[in-house]
């Protein structure tokens, strides 16, 4: 009970702490939705261009939709700066405070970002609405009981998969004195890898299928194509397996890189 005490005020003073500029939060998370405008507007000149009705197996109207749904992925997925500041404390010997404190660092930085999470949903609502009722004819009908809890599995599931993937490559700080080569062939390769870019049915099927091997596509792709009703529930099953079989290989590489990385931290700087 105690353990969850103190995370439960490290969630807290999380929550205070991104309400503090809550202001330009709500604008800089509004204006986000901006590029949409110029996605539509590409991607109809691409259909307009090649007159044709599908690209990748999507209608314009699906592949309109896929882009809103892929919004609402990436928003539970995505870690900003997660292993940068996890390669900058043990870099610069900030972690030290968090080895002195009855506290498992992992697990203090998952309950961070999961306070930062839930404000930055609280403050996207209203311009999630917006957005989503402007586009409605481009999203699919509302679906079943089944495919809702199915959904909002793969989108706990991309949150748990992005915070694993991205504290393990932070922890590569305890082993090189800099990341940012590291993540900089990282972000690339989720960016293109993850259908964060562009529906991995554009790509050559051999590609795929070295793609399918990979936990990228588990992180964005097929999470939307849930959303985007694209697949029959038993496919959705197979995906939410494999991105949980992801989460937990994942998460147990980040505990044992976590362990063998301690035998060796020195703790200088801070």
């Amino acid at each position: 009970m105690q353990s969850v005490n103190k995370y439960w005020i490290v969630f807290r003073v999380a929550l205070a702490d991104r309400l503090v500029y809550r202001a330009d939060f709500f604008l800089a998370t509004f204006l986000r939705f901006i590029p949409i405008i110029t996605t539509i507007l590409l991607w109809r000149a691409i259909y307009d261009g090649a007159n044709v009705a599908e690209v990748g197996d999507l209608r314009y109207e699906e592949m309109v939709g896929y882009y809103l749904f892929v919004m609402i992925v990436r928003a539970f997925g995505s870690m900003p700066r997660l292993a940068t500041d996890v390669a900058a404390d043990i870099r610069d010997g900030g972690l030290r405070k968090y080895l002195l404190q009855p506290i498992d660092y992992l697990s203090y930085c998952f309950t961070l970002r999961v306070a930062h999470k839930l404000i930055y949903f609280l403050m996207s609502a209203a311009p999630y609405v917006v957005v989503f009722w402007l586009c409605r004819r481009f999203l699919p009908d509302w679906p079943t009981g089944t495919m809702l809890g199915l959904s909002m599995v793969t989108l706990v599931l991309a949150a748990l998969l992005g915070f694993a993937v991205n504290s393990l490559v932070g922890l590569l700080g305890f082993w090189f004195l800099e990341v940012a080569s590291f993540l900089h062939v990282f972000m690339t390769a989720q960016y293109f890898l993850s259908g964060h870019m562009f529906p991995l049915s554009l790509l050559p099927d051999s590609m795929q299928q070295v793609v399918n091997w990979l936990p990228f596509a588990y992180e964005t792709y097929y999470p939307t194509l849930i959303l985007l009703q694209r697949l029959d529930t038993s496919e959705a099953v197979r995906v939410l397996l494999v991105q949980s079989g992801w989460v937990v290989v994942l998460l147990a590489a980040g505990r044992i890189a976590w362990w063998r990385g301690l035998k060796r931290y020195a703790a200088y700087g801070g």
